[in-house]
């Protein structure tokens, strides 16, 4: 089309019209808006020429507009059928997890749901990052994760888990009380910015509570005071496929320090795993100065300051709790 009202112009002006009367002549023909002409149309030549214009300036219109409907519709048709699709997806899914909040963090969890093998449905309100979790493959809805109909639509009742990961709090505590009530078995995690909401969100029924900013702090710590320990667990694949194969045995790795105070600190390593009853191993420890000791005997006493990499089952969060000079 840019060829042709191109050519139409220069054609006109070659043989006398001004640009302006050229350009406003092809630009009423092209568009089938049939206007007088701007000068007469008596030469042979200048029939000709309105004669091509018309022709090939009109039939490209027609296909030009033709196209950009098909594609307009298109567009919509595969948006419909694939919510459409989307929806009979999340209608099927049974013992699946639910994410609430598509941000930063729930991200970082869709990759490592989907890394783990796990069904899950995402629910996010904000239209850039609802299309960002489509284009990644995920299946989503766009629904305000504190609708109690969003949440049933998004299969609520037979879930295993939900995780809400909304930078919220109040929006966390309200999704945590909605989910609970409609679902007394399933297990809830929730995220909180605040200390003081911990609190607020197991009181509204959630089975683990996460803080993102203060398991930041403490990892950065981990790295500066224990890098031996750190530097072995990443190239022992915490991260990587020994991690995966670990989870999936229902096992984790992690680094907790040994407070000043707790009541595992100057116990040794049998009588720690003999209290806590095998919930965890002790495979290594990261003494501050010193060279890390791996596979400790087990004899070897926990000192203040110690960094325990220990080895164990998921959810053993009141066995570590006797790291903490609190815990005791």
């Amino acid at each position: 089309m840019l060829v042709v009202m191109t050519a139409a112009v220069i054609a006109y002006v070659m043989v006398g019209w001004s640009f302006s009367d050229a350009l406003y002549m092809v630009i009423v023909t092209v568009y089938t808006v049939g206007y007088n002409e701007v000068h007469p149309i008596e030469s042979p030549l200048l029939r000709g020429i309105t004669i091509t214009t018309i022709v090939l300036g009109c039939t490209g219109m027609i296909y030009l507009t033709g196209a950009l409907v098909q594609f307009i519709t298109l567009n919509q048709l595969n948006q419909v059928f694939g919510i459409k699709r989307m929806s009979n997806q999340i209608d099927r899914l049974r013992e699946h997890v639910i994410v609430c909040g598509f941000g930063r963090i729930g991200n970082m969890l869709a990759r490592e749901l989907k890394a783990g093998g796990a069904a899950f449905v995402i629910l996010e309100r904000n239209p850039e990052r609802l299309e960002e979790a489509r284009e990644l493959g995920y299946l989503c809805m766009h629904a305000d994760a504190s609708d109690e109909a969003a949440l049933h639509q998004a299969g609520v009742d037979h879930a295993r888990a939900l995780a809400t990961v909304l930078p919220d709090d109040a929006i966390n505590v309200f999704v945590t009380l909605s989910a609970r009530n409609m679902n007394k078995s399933m297990l809830i995690i929730a995220r909180g910015e605040s200390p003081s909401t911990v609190s607020k969100l197991l009181y509204a029924g959630a089975n683990e509570v996460v803080l993102p900013a203060h398991i930041g702090a403490e990892r950065v710590a981990e790295i500066i005071l224990y890098p031996n320990a750190t530097r072995a667990m990443r190239d022992g694949g915490r991260t990587g496929e020994m991690a995966r194969e670990l989870h999936g045995l229902g096992l984790e790795m992690e680094l907790v320090v040994a407070e000043k105070g707790s009541k595992f600190t100057g116990r040794t390593v049998d009588e720690i795993e003999a209290q806590v009853g095998s919930a965890f191993f002790i495979v290594a420890i990261d003494r501050p100065g010193q060279a890390m000791i791996a596979r400790p005997d087990g004899a070897t006493r926990i000192e203040p300051a110690d960094g325990v990499v220990i080895l164990g089952r998921a959810n053993r969060a009141e066995a570590l709790r006797g790291f903490d000079a609190d815990g005791g």
